[in-house]
């Protein structure tokens, strides 16, 4: 068994998780520039056996997508060219910034780290691919 990819993506950053071999617990992975997450995952996925991409589905509250969706196809089209034998999953990411954020307090990470985008980035990362570990296992 392999791990798990989450990303978070974003137009200018995205961030990256991973799970451990068994896919019981999601860890930060990266923060990168959108435009290098592909040569990155091209890498890691030569290093690591990765099973599947786990990718946040940003909905409004009404369920309606949002309008970064565009371009998320486009990137997972991309991701479908580049690993054709991967899967690519979807799980919904509503509030898993503010989540990030609200972590980030209770952690006590002083207020100039906390301006760190991108490590917000890759913690939505990992929120979203714990989630889809955790519903995973309460329907199977």
């Amino acid at each position: 068994m392999g791990c798990l990819v989450g990303i978070d993506f974003g137009t200018k950053r995205t961030g990256l998780s991973c799970t451990d071999p068994n896919q019981m617990i999601a860890s930060g992975l990266n923060n990168l520039p959108t435009a290098e997450v592909l040569p990155f995952l091209k890498e890691y996925c030569q290093r690591e056996n990765v099973d599947a991409f786990v990718i946040g589905q940003p909905l409004q509250r009404d369920g309606m997508p949002s309008s970064v969706e565009t371009k998320i196809g486009e990137f997972i089209e991309a991701l479908k060219r580049s690993f054709p034998n991967q899967k690519i999953e979807r799980y919904d990411e509503r509030f898993t910034s503010k989540i990030a954020m609200q972590s980030l307090i209770e952690g006590g990470l002083k207020k100039k780290k906390r301006a760190d985008k991108g490590l917000i980035d890759q913690v939505s990362a990992t929120l979203i691919l714990q989630s889809f570990l955790d519903y995973k296992t309460n329907n199977i």
